[in-house]
């Protein structure tokens, strides 16, 4: 059987027990989908939701794709020179390890309450997982590789650009799968400490009126998004490194 059908019958079968079970929850405390799939239509029809989503995927486009742009090369660096990573690897693991949401208030007074602090907010919990899964790639590849560049005489620049990095591609990719999560939790973070707007402005907004199916329909479009966004990675994986599909030796 094709994995999309096994998809699309494990999704029927879920919402199916969750419709038929959920007409019996009440309805503070829960919803069902016909009813936030009701409420969905009502919000893109006002063009609230439009509006929302809009508002919540500025920060995080920058803010994810900043941890892109700066994770990768700081993961590769970290990892290829021993001394950097005596220098700055002890300061990237706690990073990781750090509440970074008890840092939230501090980089309010710093950023104030707009745009900044929430593209801040996605960049630094979406930035260590890309760090660190760069990191850990570099150390993976193999030393014969090294060596083999260096036999040709290659510069440290060449050996990290044309040896390392392609071999590190995998881990690269994996980081970003790992931060996508990272960040749309942080975009929603950001939001509920900050000036309340967008998706995040829709949930509380929902709870605080005990309008639970409008509060589902926020939380299944960021769901929807860490999928798609999952699956486009996962596209793009294998458009960069297509022998990894070759080697992972997984059942199909």
């Amino acid at each position: 059987m094709p994995r999309w059908a096994i998809t699309l019958i494990s999704l029927a079968v879920l919402i199916g027990a969750w419709e038929f079970f959920g007409r019996d929850i009440n309805p503070v405390f829960g919803s069902y989908p016909s009813a936030i799939a009701v409420a969905f239509v009502e919000l893109v029809r006002t063009g609230q939701l439009g509006a929302a989503l809009y508002e919540s995927l500025r920060p995080f486009v920058v803010g994810y794709g900043l941890a892109i742009m700066v994770g990768v090369p700081l993961g590769l660096i970290i990892g290829r020179f021993r001394v950097v990573e005596a220098a700055l690897g002890i300061y990237v693991t706690a990073g990781y390890a750090m509440p970074l949401v008890a840092l939230v208030p501090l980089l309010i007074l710093w950023l104030g309450l707009g745009f900044a602090v929430k593209a801040s907010v996605v960049f630094l919990m979406s930035l260590f997982p890309i760090c660190i899964n760069t990191w850990l790639g570099v150390t993976a590849v193999p030393k014969s590789l090294i060596e083999v560049g260096r036999a040709f005489v290659a510069p440290d620049s060449v050996i990290l650009r044309r040896i390392v990095l392609p071999a590190t591609l995998p881990y690269i990719m994996a980081g970003i799968r790992l931060a996508v999560g990272r960040a749309v939790v942080a975009m929603v973070i950001a939001e509920f400490f900050t000036t309340i707007s967008g998706l995040g402005a829709i949930i509380i907004n929902s709870a605080n009126n005990f309008d639970t199916a409008t509060m589902f329909v926020p939380i299944v479009v960021l769901m929807v998004l860490a999928i798609g966004l999952n699956g486009l990675i996962g596209w793009v994986e294998h458009r960069v490194a297509p022998w990894q599909a070759e080697i992972a030796g997984r059942d199909e």
